[in-house]
């Protein structure tokens, strides 16, 4: 089994990388691998609302960069870690540019990345972290990805690099985390071919302006 991790933070390897790191750790322990892919400081601009991707049902996003192989690395991986800074409360930048592509490419090509399994951790100086989480988790829970979680929020504290290793609650957090993931993976791995997937429903959309 594979997981690929998404590092949102322009510092390869700041307090997101090291949060990861802790995840990534508990899963090799079970034999899982883990790539980690440095986003944050890639020039990704934003989802122009083209709408060719849902036209085109190539799997690709009609910008032409790392998004479109980032994709296609989702797809062939058991499960995905999103984890970002907080900056202003929320998401960084350059990472929502990357999530919001990636996932609207995924739901308008049959759901790419449903019932993968997907997590979220977050790397914060002092608030803004539980906001940050839940926003990532937005991604996940419409992607129709099944989601672990640990003993709290996935949020860990520090503000120069590495410092998020001092804090214990987190770094607790993070490893119970990663053996929960590891967990839902291999039960994942295991059902496939016992359990029957549900059918998956089109999208209903609904315009709230008559």
């Amino acid at each position: 089994m594979k997981v690929v991790a998404f590092n949102g933070s322009p510092r390869k390897n700041g307090n997101t990388y090291h949060a990861i790191k802790v995840v990534a750790e508990e899963l090799k322990k079970e034999n899982i691998k883990v790539e980690i892919i440095q986003v944050g400081n890639k020039r990704i601009r934003g989802c122009i609302a083209c709408y060719k991707c849902a036209k085109n049902k190539n799997e690709k996003c009609s910008i032409n960069d790392e998004v479109n192989e980032w994709i296609q690395k989702i797809k062939e991986s058991d499960g995905i870690i999103l984890g970002s800074p907080v900056y202003f409360s929320g998401i960084a930048g350059t990472f929502k540019c990357f999530l919001d592509r990636a996932f609207l490419v995924a739901s308008v090509n049959d759901g790419l990345f449903r019932h993968k399994v997907g997590a979220a951790v977050v790397a914060d100086r002092r608030s803004g972290g539980v906001t940050t989480f839940d926003q990532l988790l937005h991604y996940l829970h419409y992607a129709e990805m099944i989601v672990p979680s640990s003993n709290y929020w996935n949020v860990i504290y520090g503000m120069n690099p590495g410092e998020v290793l001092k804090d214990e609650e987190g770094m607790q957090i993070m490893r119970i985390f990663g053996k929960n993931m590891a967990w839902t993976l291999k039960l994942v791995e295991n059902g496939k071919d016992k359990i029957i997937n549900p059918e998956r429903e089109a999208k209903i959309f609904t315009n709230f302006i008559r």
